[in-house]
């Protein structure tokens, strides 16, 4: 007598593809700094066959602190919430404000949750002596309750008003140049890995 043969369902192929990354920009001082980081980390992120990338700038975002859904905080998401849950990745720019990082970036993180979840997320500071390492950490703690992934690698800028010239081009870009690849190179496989993971089985956190 023949006996059937039942095969378990077969888990779909992982995507292929570039990583959609969401550049998030942090600063919302007024003079800030943060542009001209963005601007350097974008050339890097786009110039990348293994990357898309867009960006959420905190400066732009009007999100009250109180998290109630308001017409005005609506209107508000709908500009950032797709970006974020679209993402494969993320890339945090930090400034350091009294050795953390600044209220605004905390406050759009924080009207998001699932977004975040299972996804990898590098982060780059600037500062004074510190290089906004301080703010780095910080955010370290604050993505892992979220369920996100950092990556192990950063990219910092002491001093960074002097590090770049008056049109926004880096004085010594060796350094710089090699720990965005290496920071980006890991992110990659961070989100490769977490993209296949999250099609193949939900995730249970």
């Amino acid at each position: 007598m023949d006996t059937a043969v039942t095969h378990a369902p077969t888990a779909a192929p992982p995507a292929t593809g570039p990583l959609r990354v969401t550049l998030v920009v942090g600063s919302n001082r007024h003079g800030r700094f943060g542009p001209v980081v963005a601007d350097w980390l974008l050339s890097h992120l786009r110039g990348r066959d293994d990357l898309t990338a867009e960006v959420v700038d905190v400066a732009g975002a009007e999100l009250p602190t109180s998290f109630e859904r308001t017409p005005e905080a609506t209107a508000a998401l709908a500009g950032i919430t797709p970006k974020l849950a679209g993402a494969d990745a993320f890339v945090v720019l930090t400034p350091e404000y009294n050795h953390s990082f600044p209220a605004g970036l905390k406050n759009l993180v924080d009207w998001h949750y699932g977004e975040w979840r299972a996804k990898p997320v590098a982060l780059v500071s600037y500062g004074g002596l510190a290089g906004g390492l301080r703010a780095a950490e910080h955010l370290r703690q604050v993505f892992a309750e979220l369920h996100a992934v950092t990556v192990r690698d950063t990219v910092s800028f002491h001093n960074a008003g002097a590090s770049f010239d008056d049109e926004g081009t880096l004085r010594d870009p060796a350094g710089p140049d090699a720990a965005a690849k290496a920071m980006l190179d890991q992110l990659v496989w961070w989100g490769r890995a977490l993209r296949e993971a999250r099609e193949r089985w939900p995730y249970a956190g």
